[in-house]
């Protein structure tokens, strides 16, 4: 039985035969119908296919004319596939083609995503375009979107603010960019969870800030006694990784801190809304009294990551500071994706998205554990997760170089990072997997038993 994606047999069918010169540019390829009866497959499965082909630039739509080989390519049979990762010394794996992985980090369902709904909120966005929307847009973010995310926010996540003090990024390192230099002087010192998203020591080391380590435990992070840092990092929601929750003592004594030393405590909430037990906590900055606390969220996770779109919450007093480095600093996110995302709000779509999500996520989660712990239950375990989009699998045998492993799996088409490369301490070899796009049980055990197949030997090796 060939355990490869149907579509992805699509896309490696016309790929090898482009590549091989036996498809030859301009030439027509098959339809999708027709091809899918060959194969007797979906015809959706087909066009899956295909649209990877299209988005790698391979073919091109004609219209009546068919689908047909680029024109743009030449000699391709002298081209060697690439890679399909690579690895930043010290940071993490980087998947560089189209391809989807199990268990890959920071993608929401996205099969549960209303395409159809979204479809229409774009088109009526594109339709209803007038002569100013043809400008550059506002640096802040569309104003409407921003008075629309003051309400969103207060009612969803506690935080009170005025739409002035919102402001429309391009996502998370634009978010953290923006926020540090107007805060912060060049070789601030910033507390950063331990463990946490290799990808914020990365900004942050880049625009010449100093990391301090904060450790995490079952409280989630603890701010040392003695630290020194201007700001600190934080995800009080669900700690990335480990996805506790920052406890309400933790929390006070965060603002205690940041109220007696003029820090600053940037909040990255960004899965907040996805508890799978009880209600989701209100954001931190909902008790912040003396506004020390900026607030950061995105449109990635409860929407889909390829919008680019995420926002900050500011003090009242730094709103001058924002709009003043707007122009080095601003996300530029379309205008017309602004406005899909405010008619998507407007009418309702996102709350009840989002409540699909919970139950979900919480479903998968619950299953994804249940089918590894059945599967690989004497070399794994994988803890239920009180909120959050990833799951922590712990390896039994200590001895297992978790670094080794996650790159042995993305070798083989499974995603994953080793929780040593979030941690600047020695930590328990844990591989850290998302489990929101595993749809059902079949394929829940299916992805078990691949992982099985790759842990097997490490586990033997070093038992």
């Amino acid at each position: 039985m060939n355990k490869v994606p149907a579509y992805k047999q699509v896309y490696q069918r016309i790929h090898s035969a482009i590549l091989q010169g036996i498809l030859k540019p301009g030439e027509r390829i098959p339809s999708a119908r027709i091809l899918a009866k060959e194969m007797g497959i979906a015809r959706g499965t087909v066009e899956e296919g295909y649209a990877r082909l299209k988005a790698e630039g391979y073919i091109e739509s004609q219209g009546q004319s068919g689908t047909r080989v680029s024109d743009n390519l030449r000699d391709l049979s002298k081209v060697t596939k690439q890679k399909v990762y690579t690895r930043q010394p010290g940071f993490n794996a980087k998947i560089e083609n189209a391809d989807l992985l199990p268990f890959q980090l920071g993608l929401p369902a996205l099969d549960a995503f209303p395409r159809q709904i979204w479809s229409r909120m774009a088109a009526r966005s594109a339709r209803h375009i007038n002569m100013e929307d043809l400008a550059y847009p506002s640096l802040y973010g569309l104003p409407q979107l921003r008075i629309a995310l003051a309400q969103y926010l207060q009612l969803s996540r506690g935080v009170q603010c005025q739409p002035t003090q919102v402001f429309i990024t391009s996502g998370y390192v634009n978010s953290i960019n923006w926020i540090t230099n107007v805060l912060l002087k060049k070789h601030a010192h910033i507390g950063v969870e331990d463990p946490c998203y290799p990808l914020t020591r990365h900004i942050l080391t880049n625009n010449h800030f100093n990391p301090v380590a904060m450790p995490v435990d079952a409280e989630g992070v603890k701010i040392p006694h003695n630290l020194h840092a201007d700001a600190v990092i934080v995800t009080p929601a669900h700690q990335s990784p480990t996805c506790v929750s920052l406890s309400l003592q933790r929390r006070q004594e965060l603002l205690d801190w940041a109220n007696k030393k003029q820090g600053w405590i940037i909040e990255d909430d960004y899965d907040g809304e996805y508890r799978h037990s009880g209600l989701p906590l209100p954001a931190l900055k909902s008790l912040d009294t003396q506004e020390r606390v900026i607030y950061s969220g995105t449109f990635s996770k409860v929407l889909f990551p390829s919008l680019r779109v995420a926002y900050i919450v500011v003090p009242t007093s730094k709103v001058p500071d924002f709009e003043q480095c707007s122009e080095l600093y601003a996300g530029n996110v379309s205008g017309l994706i602004q406005s899909s995302i405010l008619a998507f709000m407007q009418e309702g779509h996102l709350s009840r998205h989002i409540q699909r999500m919970r139950k979900l996520y919480r479903d998968r989660l619950e299953l994804t554990a249940k089918v590894f712990n059945d599967v690989l239950g004497d070399k794994i375990s994988v803890e239920p997760q009180p909120g959050g989009m990833n799951m922590l699998v712990t390896l039994k045998n200590s001895n297992i170089d978790d670094v080794a492993l996650s790159q042995k799996m993305i070798e083989t088409g499974l995603y994953a990072q080793a929780l040593s490369q979030w941690s600047s301490r020695p930590v328990p070899p844990c591989l850290i997997l998302s489990f929101t796009n595993i749809k059902t049980e079949e394929e829940c055990r299916e992805l078990a038993y691949r992982l099985k197949e790759v842990v097997a030997p490490y586990h033997a090796l070093t038992a």
